[in-house]
């Protein structure tokens, strides 16, 4: 993956037209200082300079909904996670100045007041402890029937750079000792402001969402990374291993802005006493969006996920795995990997099959190039190896015309190519895709005159979905370079060499599909935390 686009950090604020243009078009996060230091609430809220009795005074007689977990500092968004409770405005002012005497060296304990307050509102004594003020509505336009903390937006100014938009909420986030957020990703963009306190963010693009192991997307979480970044287990996740270089980190005081946009990733640590307000709203990219196109857009997103993930399987996007990949089957040609069938590869390249010697086509074994023969030396010793032989002299010439056990061979040697996806774990797919496009042509051309059963064998016994994508793309890249006529005669040929065409097509395009299917389930699972095996109906 591409190391992330840079956040920036600006000591101006924008225009909003320069906001839209440079920074919110862009998708990329970007921190604005002093953005809110001007607000009332910056100075009416802040705990040491008695914000906390203003607040109590002011809105101390709502109950707000608090979040209340036992994994405390650590908030997960999991519903099984944590639980809302009730809880009086009031008695949470009275846990943050509790902290704060604490803090200073006053006797530790919850006072007679504060304890009648909250007595029956908290299930455990430990609680203060477990408490976080999270997303508690200042405005909401998004059908919340209840806006708990109304009275408190006169005291904040939506930022100018937000000038026009039309905001989904507004939201108060408060904690009265250390907290962190689970890693998650918010489905419109953000503007998290820091009234008092300090926060840090940790931050990761859309395109990292493989190494965060997204919640299932048919979860009520769905936008939570199923990480516990306090204590990874790269045996279960391997792909985190990537993840920190892929993070950026941001450090935000009182005043300070972040712009978040949808789909990045960000868990946030809180110090203690910390209160922040958040703007949310959609972004154009969504809002503009029609709902009759969500389908085809949806069905382009998967294909291009699905589409890139083929070309990893297939070291597209790594030069040096690609010449590695030929390095170790060069190596493995040079060395035969012959083994028992040496004897049986010897006769082969003598030209014997089972239709006969042709001179002719003997001459043209000897016109290949040594990479070609040692090549075709290696497939028809594969195909020797690995097809059960139904006489010791010929290959079976297909799976209705071997006997019973051949048969019940030929259906193993298929399922085990049926559930390869791997291209180094694959001994055929290795060879077709080191070999150049006129180069495996060769190959062909000279296992269809000489060897028809053998490369029949080879298509439909031994042909895995990876093998089948690599023949196909090899195909692809061969009909660049020749002529219509050249193009025609070679298919010709090479289907020639069955005894049901159709049957050669099926197996190449079946593994074609089989193979896409599984980088479709690879997509479901990377990116969309979706278990095909079990949690998606209907595929197979």
């Amino acid at each position: 993956m591409e190391s992330p686009p840079r956040i920036r950090v600006l000591e101006e604020l924008p225009l909003p037209a320069e906001f839209v243009s440079r920074i919110e078009s862009t998708n990329i996060p970007a921190v604005f200082k002093g953005c809110v230091k001007d607000w009332k609430a910056s100075s009416k809220w802040n705990p040491s300079h008695g914000g906390l009795d203003y607040l109590q005074e002011r809105v101390g007689s709502c109950v707000v909904e608090a979040m209340l977990s036992k994994s405390a500092p650590v908030f997960y968004g999991d519903l099984r996670s944590h639980e809302r409770v009730p809880l009086p405005f009031s008695a949470f002012i009275g846990f943050c100045k509790q902290r704060m005497q604490n803090a200073n060296g006053e006797e530790p304990g919850v006072s007679a007041e504060l304890e009648e307050s909250i007595n029956g509102c908290l299930p455990y004594d430990d609680a203060p402890q477990q408490i976080y003020l999270a997303q508690v509505p200042i405005m909401h336009n998004e059908g919340e029937d209840r806006v708990q903390l109304e009275a408190l937006r006169e005291e904040i100014c939506t930022p100018s750079l937000l000038e026009g938009k039309v905001l989904a909420s507004v939201n108060l986030w408060m904690n009265s000792a250390q907290a962190r957020s689970s890693t998650h990703y918010d489905p419109h963009h953000n503007l998290l402001c820091l009234v008092a306190g300090r926060k840090q963010v940790v931050l990761w693009p859309p395109s990292a969402s493989p190494m965060l192991y997204p919640m299932p997307i048919h979860g009520e979480a769905s936008n939570h990374s199923s990480l516990s970044l306090e204590n990874l287990d790269f045996s279960v996740y391997p792909r985190a291993k990537c993840l920190m270089d892929y993070s950026q980190k941001v450090i935000l005081h009182a005043g300070d802005a972040l712009f978040i946009p949808e789909g990045w990733f960000h868990q946030v640590d809180s110090d203690d006493l910390t209160i922040a307000v958040n703007f949310w709203w959609r972004s154009n990219i969504m809002s503009s969006m029609s709902e009759h196109m969500d389908t085809y857009y949806l069905r382009r997103i998967l294909r291009r996920l699905a589409d890139r993930e083929m070309n990893e399987v297939l070291h597209k996007a790594c030069s040096t795995e690609k010449q590695n990949t030929t390095r170790h089957v060069h190596e493995a040609l040079d060395h035969g990997e012959t083994d028992s069938s040496t004897s049986k590869q010897d006769q082969v390249c003598e030209g014997k099959d089972v239709n006969g010697d042709k001179p002719e086509q003997k001459a043209m074994l000897h016109q290949l190039e040594p990479l070609a023969i040692q090549a075709l030396h290696v497939l028809v010793s594969l195909v020797h190896d690995r097809i059960s032989i139904a006489d010791s002299g010929e290959l079976t010439q297909s799976a209705s015309r071997a006997d019973s056990a051949a048969g019940v061979e030929v259906e193993h040697q298929k399922t085990m190519a049926t559930n390869s996806f791997s291209l180094e774990d694959d001994p055929v797919a290795k060879i077709l895709w080191t070999l150049e496009p006129c180069t495996l042509q060769n190959v062909f051309l000279a296992m269809a005159h000489n060897f028809p059963r053998t490369l029949e064998a080879l298509i439909l016994h031994l042909l895995s979905p990876v093998a089948a994508e690599v023949l196909t793309r090899k195909f692809d890249e061969l009909d660049r370079l020749i002529t219509e006529d050249d193009r025609n005669k070679f298919y010709q040929v090479f289907y020639g060499a069955f005894d049901d065409q159709f049957a050669a097509m099926d197996a190449i395009l079946n593994g074609k599909e089989s193979f896409a299917l599984q980088a479709f389930k690879n997509v479901l699972d990377k990116y969309l935390g979706a278990n095909s095996a079990g949690s998606i109906p209907g595929i197979r």
